[in-house]
């Protein structure tokens, strides 16, 4: 018999992978950016195609071992960079691409290191960083008032019962400093209204907006597709996989906005803005979801959208405007800089 697979790649399931390559359409070739490397599924599926190249990034070091197994068996054609991917436009110079691909969230390769304290049965400390970070959900939730915390849980985590779980914090830590993940969870399970009905985790909006403000998520996710739409080719594609409401909130404003299928793309625009000025092609708002099949194969991936747009061939002018439509989300990330 065998011994089990323990490498970390092969605890993680990329989402879509078949909707992510029809779409790509790597039997044509072309320059391919992974912004999130992970285990690097979808980048080994495009190198199987022999016209493709490979420009892979993760901000997680961790990930750099599972990067060059690849690179060694393609030195030609993949190259890899620990870099958070609102420093996509950095890698290619001057170069144009046809596709970048954003996998968002937590990849099953960090939750299941309960040493970094993403999981909720973890007993670690309380850290929540993807890497490249400069703070920790422990520094948060022992130096933040009251009130940034609230905001941090109700805006970034959409949890209604924010207040409660903010001031139950600073009454547990002004006795104890908070310093595991079991004793966030106590205090989140004591500060939530009993109710059995929950579909989720008590904890799991609180834990995904600290997990989104440790690591910048939103500010990353904006200055990211900013940046992947400049390199990307007349004709290239951007595909964003998403798995909450905030992010994909951000990717369909933008598609949608920035398109030729909108006479207005915002009202931070004149009305009689000219055509030549939209960053996409006509957008047709549709969304992908996961297969049922792949639903029962990866349960995490229920809750994952897929949307893409393709890049017109105007000049590329910055969208301004989507700055501004989020601007409640990227003030708040900057508390901490």
């Amino acid at each position: 018999m065998n011994p089990p697979i323990s490498s970390p790649e092969f605890s993680h399931f990329p989402v879509m992978m078949d909707e992510v390559i029809n779409i790509c359409s790597p039997d044509k070739g072309g320059t391919y950016i992974d912004c999130t490397f992970g285990g690097g599924g979808y980048s080994k599926k495009l190198l199987n195609f022999s016209k493709t190249e490979v420009i892979a990034l993760d901000r997680d070091e961790l990930i750099i071992n599972i990067s060059k197994k690849l690179y060694k068996k393609y030195p030609k054609r993949f190259s890899f960079h620990n870099l958070r991917f609102s420093e996509v436009h950095t890698i290619v110079g001057n170069k144009l691409v046809d596709t970048v691909i954003f996998d968002l969230g937590l990849s099953s390769i960090q939750l299941n290191n309960l040493e970094r304290g993403f999981s909720f049965n973890s007993k670690a400390s309380l850290d929540m960083s993807m890497g490249l970070s400069t703070t920790s959900a422990e520094e948060v939730v022992n130096n933040f008032s009251e009130q940034e915390l609230r905001s941090i849980i109700k805006i970034l985590g959409e949890e209604k019962e924010a207040s409660r779980i903010a001031k139950n914090i600073i009454k547990t830590r002004s006795i104890k400093k908070i310093t595991k993940v079991d004793q966030l969870v106590e205090i989140i399970k004591k500060s939530k209204k009993k109710n059995y009905k929950y579909k989720i985790n008590p904890s799991t909006k609180t834990f995904q907006a600290l997990r989104i403000f440790v690591n910048k998520e939103i500010t990353e996710l904006i200055t990211g597709i900013i940046n992947a739409t400049k390199i990307l080719k007349p004709g290239g594609k951007i595909l964003i996989v998403s798995f909450h409401s905030i992010e994909d909130k951000i990717v369909k404003y933008f598609f949608s906005n920035f398109s030729s299928s909108q006479s207005n793309p915002s009202r931070y625009f004149p009305v009689d803005k000219p055509s030549n000025t939209f960053l996409f092609d006509k957008y047709k708002n549709r969304i992908l979801r996961p297969s049922n099949l792949e639903i029962i194969k990866n349960p995490p991936s229920r809750s994952a959208k897929l949307r893409y747009a393709v890049r017109s061939k105007n000049k590329f002018i910055y969208p301004t405007g989507l700055l501004q439509k989020f601007k409640k989300y990227l003030d708040l990330e900057s508390l901490y800089v």
